[in-house]
């Protein structure tokens, strides 16, 4: 229910006061009883209609429902505002977050964008079986960028100013044979250090399943997950 404003209570009081006001008028106009009557009942009367126009007429009270709307209306446009404000703020620092990450998961032949057309100065597939030249261990190749993807910190640390050219040439990512014989279980090396071994070579490493379906005899088979990936490989 709308409150009744200053003007209106000052009303009230007018009209509460009409009988003090009285005594007032009577000293001020006289002590003649008609008189007194006739100027109370004018002040009565005014104050009455006064008091009826501001808290009892129906124009009135539409008056103050609207600015009370008005005034409920801005505040919830304000709360609004500020919630999606708050929405866009968070959901976008998300976002950033999230782009982050997966700029992170791109890292060393991991991204999920599919490597068509294959250059062909890319040598090697997926699936086929490796050896590395200088640590003699096997593997199988499970993804390649045609130059190094990695963190900057890392490529620094794995290539030093003499071997700086080495990171614009094609990179694999390996699956290690028997890997817990080499203390990590995949690399991620250059084309010029890894050669192809041919025949069967059966690769031991707990995420062969997840990549490969069978060997064919030259090579293991994609799932088919991978295969949308490589698709010319």
């Amino acid at each position: 229910m709308p409150h009744i404003n200053a003007a209106a209570a000052l009303q009230i009081c007018v009209l509460l006061s009409a009988l003090p006001a009285q005594y007032f008028i009577s000293r001020w106009y006289g002590t003649d009883s008609a008189q007194r009557i006739q100027i109370t009942e004018r002040l009565i009367i005014a104050s009455w209609s006064s008091f009826t126009k501001s808290c009892l007429s129906r124009d009135a009270w539409a008056d103050r429902l609207k600015l009370w709307l008005s005034k409920t209306r801005t505040c919830l446009n304000a709360g609004l505002l500020i919630l999606h404000f708050r929405n866009w703020y968070y959901g976008e620092k998300k976002t950033k977050i999230g782009d982050s990450e997966a700029e992170t998961h791109s890292y060393f032949a991991e991204s999920t964008h599919v490597r068509s057309p294959k250059p062909e100065y890319i040598q090697f597939s997926v699936g086929q079986v490796i050896g590395h030249k200088r640590f003699g261990y096997s593997g199988v190749i499970v993804g390649w960028d045609v130059k190094a993807i990695a963190p900057e910190e890392w490529l620094q640390h794995k290539y030093p100013p003499a071997k700086q050219g080495l990171k614009d040439t094609p990179h694999y990512r390996i699956l290690i044979n028997k890997a817990n014989g080499y203390g990590k279980s995949t690399a991620y090396v250059p084309e010029e250090e890894i050669t192809i071994i041919m025949g069967v070579e059966v690769v031991h490493h707990p995420d062969m399943k997840a990549y490969f379906s069978g060997y064919d005899g030259s090579k293991y088979i994609m799932q088919p997950w991978l295969k949308k990936i490589y698709p010319h490989d």
